[in-house]
């Protein structure tokens, strides 16, 4: 799985421009790159993102998106951190998962 690296500026532009559609997109595609680096079929980015417009089916997915996350983060960051992390101020989520999909695209690209 090919894993993109998104300008954090550019996004938040997106975010702007698209009135918050851009987010939706972005969960889904993370989610999607997460589940090919853990190589977890079990995982389910588009149930997961429809559960994001259904009343307490977001912390469903909070914590699935965050449980898988927990399996690749290089940071070895902690699924609970990650969904309290998500209710409380989730660009903080955002950044840090961004951030750790750029380096790990970063190195990808490198030529071994």
């Amino acid at each position: 799985m090919q894993v993109k690296k998104r300008n954090m500026i550019a996004q938040v532009f997106l975010v702007i421009i698209t009135l918050g559609i851009y987010v939706i997109y972005w969960f889904y595609q993370t989610a999607s790159e997460l589940k090919g680096i853990a190589n977890d079929p079990e995982a389910s980015p588009g149930l997961w993102t429809v559960l994001l417009f259904i009343p307490f089916g977001a912390f469903y997915s909070y914590y699935k998106y965050g449980e898988l996350y927990e399996k690749v983060s290089t940071e070895k960051m902690n699924r609970w951190l990650l969904f309290v992390l998500w209710l409380v101020f989730s660009p903080a989520v955002w950044f840090l998962v961004q951030m750790d999909l750029n380096k790990r695209a970063e190195a990808a690209a490198i030529p071994a």
